[in-house]
Parts: C-alpha cells; structure tokens; sequence
C-alpha cells in the first residue's frame, strides 16, 4: 500500500512539474493573483488521476489484494473470538 501511494505521489509531482510549466509558459492560462499556486496544483490533480488510473492498475490491484487479505484476516479473528466467547458462556453456563 506504501508503494502504491509512494508512486501516486510521483506521478502528482510529476504532473506539477509539466502544469507549473505549461502555465508560465502561457499554455495554459494563469490564476488570478495569489491563487496561482492553487491553480497550478489544481490542474497537477486533475491531469494526475487519469494517468495514475492506467499506469498504475497493477499496483493498485496488488494493494487491494493486501488489504483484502488483512480484511480476511480480521474477520477470521473476530470470528474466532466470537466462538471462543461463546464456548466459554455456554461451559460457564452449564456449571
């Protein structure tokens, strides 16, 4: 999941190095006054999710098996104590 995350976060940086250079190489119009930056991040997002859509199917499908897995696991451990608890009710209650 870290890796996955980690490799989202370099596709956004990525994509704010192209955004930031195609707004002040008049490309693409500037924001007004101080919300430039924001504008600048803004459109690093938007063309960003996309892009991590295709590029980074497997890896998202790898990280949504692990946490399937852990999902798995913990259920499986609830489970467990759940029969666990209600062994030990129904000997406590036949004493």
């Amino acid at each position: 999941m870290l890796r996955y995350t980690l490799m989202r976060l370099g596709v956004l940086a990525g994509c704010l190095v192209v955004a930031w250079a195609a707004v002040y190489s008049g490309i693409f119009p500037r924001g007004f006054g101080a919300s430039n930056f924001f504008w600048v991040v803004l459109l690093a997002m938007v063309i960003s999710a996309p892009i991590s859509w295709v590029v980074l199917r497997k890896e998202r499908e790898r990280a949504s098996l692990q946490v399937a897995g852990r999902v798995d696991r913990m259920k499986a451990d609830l489970d467990a104590s759940r029969s666990q608890e209600d062994a030990a009710e129904a000997h406590s209650q036949a004493s």
